[in-house]
């Protein structure tokens, strides 16, 4: 029984290695830094006309692309995990938003091909 409680005790102790609070406090502030930047955008730059839309809108995707990256990595314990576990969620995510992307493309070019009606 108490190699078990030693290797529990192990387990929590890599995973706490790299969470201290100096690098919670930093990741936050990364959060923090990026959500007021999307704030920014959202409700001074793009409707004083300084940010056209069709600009804001990937910026966007890369803003939250790159929270989720942290809350992933950080919070979910992910960067600490070894690479087999992190490569069988990241590579299966990449090729979903691949296909969301080809089938997007690929409905507008339906949508181009139908007889207009009226």
């Amino acid at each position: 029984m108490s190699s078990e409680s030693t290797e529990l005790h192990h387990d929590d102790h890599e995973h706490g290695e790299g969470m201290s609070r100096k690098k919670i406090v930093q990741v936050f502030l990364v959060l923090l830094g990026i959500t007021v930047i999307e704030f920014i955008i959202a409700l001074w730059l793009v409707p004083t006309g300084k940010v056209p839309l069709h600009w804001a809108n990937p910026i966007y995707i890369i803003l939250t692309l790159a929270k989720a990256f942290y809350i992933v990595a950080y919070f979910m314990h992910l960067k600490f995990e070894k690479i087999g576990l992190a490569l069988s969620i990241i590579v299966p995510i990449l090729f979903i938003i691949g296909l969301i992307l080809v089938l997007t493309n690929e409905s507008h070019y339906w949508v181009d091909l139908r007889p207009k009606i009226g």
